[in-house]
Parts: C-alpha cells; sequence; structure tokens
C-alpha cells in the first residue's frame, strides 16, 4: 500500500469478469474482439466437455461485482470489487463460471449500499483468508435511509459490523490510495465538479440520532488502472458521486490523459437521474474512451442513448461476460 507520491504503475494486462448484474443476456452479439460472452470464454478456458457438465448459466440479480485479475509482470492479482445484492448470488455464479473465490487478494467495495455488500460475509467466508484486505470508507458503516415523499424514512440494509468481518483487514480510505505494489488506484471520495451530477438526494443519515443529509455519497469510489498501451481502465460501482466527476477525477489523480474503458453502474435509471442522460452522453462522447460499458443502475434508457450515440464503442454489460484489456 502506498500514496500517489509514487507514479502509478502500468499493467500488462487486465481481466474483467461481471460476476453480478441486473441484465442476463445470452443471446446478443457482443462488440469488440476485447469482450467475450460466458459460454464463449469457459468454452475456450474449459474445453466443451466442461461446459456440457456444466449447463446452468449465471443468474442476473439487483446488484453488482466483477472479478478483477491485473498482470504485470510475473505479477498477478485478483481483485473482487463489490460482492452484488444476496448472499448466494456471487457464490453460485462463482461457481457456474468455474471460479474459485481463493484467488482473491483484495476486496474493494464501492460504497455502503446493499446491492454492492450483500454478498460479503459469503465471499469471505469462501475466500477464507486471514486479514484479508477489504478496502472501505467510514461512511459505509453509517446507519442510512432514504426519505419518501410523505416525510418517512425507508431504512437501508445495515453494514456488516466489525464482528461479521473478523476475516478481513479494514483499511478505510478517503483519499487516493495504490495497492498491490502500486497497480490498483482507489479513488477514494470523487471531487464534484459538474453541475448537474448531483448525487443521491433522497439520502439520509442517522448522526447523533439525528436524519441528516447524505446526499453527496461520499464513500462512493471508482478502481482505475493503467493498462500499457492504452490507457486508463476506469471501473464504477454506482456512481453516485457520477460518472462524468468519476473520470475527470481519475484523469486528475493519475495525471494521465487517455481513458481507454469506462465501465459499471451509472446510476442515471429513476426519474430523478434521467434528467443526467443527455448531458452525461454529451460528456463521454467528449472523452472518447475506446470502451464504454454500463451496467447495474445505468437503466435502460441512458443504455439506449449511449448506444445510439457511441454505437462502436458500447457494450451491453451482461452477468458472465469477460472483458479483456
Amino acid at each position: 500500500m502506498s500514496t500517489l507520491g509514487n507514479a502509478m504503475v502500468e499493467v500488462d494486462g487486465l481481466e474483467v469478469i461481471s460476476l453480478v448484474d441486473n441484465s442476463a443476456d445470452f443471446l446478443s452479439n457482443v462488440n469488440g474482439k476485447e469482450t467475450l460472452a460466458f459460454r464463449q470464454w469457459t468454452k475456450k478456458q474449459y474445453g466443451e466437455e466442461w461446459t456440457i457438465k456444466h449447463p446452468q448459466w449465471p443468474i442476473a440479480e439487483h446488484g453488482f461485482s466483477v472479478l478483477i485479475r491485473v498482470r504485470c509482470s510475473e505479477k498477478k492479482v485478483s481483485v473482487l470489487f463489490d460482492t452484488g445484492i444476496s448472499s448466494e448470488g456471487i457464490i453460485e455464479n462463482a461457481k457456474r463460471m468455474g471460479i474459485d473465490l481463493t484467488e482473491v487478494n483484495y476486496i474493494v467495495l464501492s460504497h455502503g449500499h446493499y446491492d454492492h455488500f450483500g454478498g460479503l460475509i459469503s465471499a469471505l467466508k469462501a475466500i477464507n483468508k486471514t486479514d484479508l484486505p477489504l478496502i472501505t470508507h467510514e461512511d459505509m458503516f453509517k446507519t442510512r435511509g432514504r426519505a419518501s415523499s410523505d416525510g418517512k424514512m425507508q431504512l437501508y440494509e445495515r453494514f456488516p459490523d466489525i464482528q461479521q468481518l473478523r476475516l478481513a483487514k479494514i483499511i478505510n480510505t478517503k483519499q487516493p490510495q495504490l495497492f498491490a505494489g502500486d497497480m490498483i488506484l482507489v479513488t477514494g471520495e470523487i471531487a464534484r465538479v459538474t453541475s448537474f451530477e448531483k448525487g443521491f438526494v433522497q439520502q439520509q443519515a442517522l448522526v447523533k440520532g439525528t436524519w441528516q443529509p447524505d446526499s453527496f455519497v461520499w464513500d462512493d469510489r471508482a478502481v482505475i488502472f493503467n493498462v500499457k498501451g492504452k490507457g486508463l481502465v476506469i471501473i464504477s460501482g454506482c456512481a453516485h458521486a457520477g460518472i462524468i466527476n468519476t473520470v475527470r477525477y481519475a484523469k486528475q489523480i493519475t495525471k494521465i490523459e487517455n481513458v481507454y474503458a469506462v465501465m459499471g453502474g451509472f446510476h442515471l435509471a429513476g426519474r430523478e437521474n434521467e434528467d443526467k442522460i443527455e448531458q452525461t452522453v454529451k460528456e463521454l462522447k467528449q472523452i472518447n474512451p475506446k470502451r464504454i460499458i454500463p451496467s447495474h443502475c445505468t437503466g435502460w434508457r441512458a443504455m439506449f442513448a449511449i448506444a445510439s450515440a457511441l454505437p462502436d464503442t458500447f457494450v451491453w454489460g451482461s452477468v458472465g461476460n469477460r472483458y479483456n484489456f
């Protein structure tokens, strides 16, 4: 673990496997040679016989989790970014993809919402390592809820407590932080600079017995990788900070202008977020990444808008997809 005083290491390659996502699409063609659908890569990796013996497809659920395998020279590191909404989903999908979760070296949580930490305890048990680094933010441990129009508070599921996380080595980060020999960058709190990305307006947190506004969701972070010959690969869990704020901040803290891929949840679904779609698409066109892979909370309207504006760049995110950069 080190600070950004050191240069971020260029990695030789990156493999990202979608373990949990809202969408399951095993029939459509996928854009780009870097993307393989579930049956394509499992057949290629395990052989035809394995696919016959393992006929079950991954299941979709409202949530997000990706397994990220990083390669740099002889070194390989596996990162689990988020863990989905249910205790069973991530475990069952890993089994159906032939993935042994004991390979995981780090868990990074994007923020403290239950559709991103729901499978955390199950994942920790499956990984079964003492002092496994768990990269969190102190706000994840808050009691939170969503204010409804009638003034009532809808409580969110609580984040696991310290005793439940005893198998992990908890590392709280607010600032940008490098891990794994400076190959993995966790953004820390993302600067809010755009005029249209206003966070999660309805969210509140219980502070000293009183509900207080918590719309900025300061624990919302992304993970960033610098891939040799390509540039930045930016992976967001939900982008409550705004996906454009996230990309801008990634460029700012790395001092790298070239963005190769932006993927993950963009949080553009729902009436309170859909008015951001047009401006977000406009900004994405200016950023001009080679790959845009929205999923989870992006919503079909934003998916359609991005696909229409950037057809050669857009890739539909489906559970079971594997991306090689």
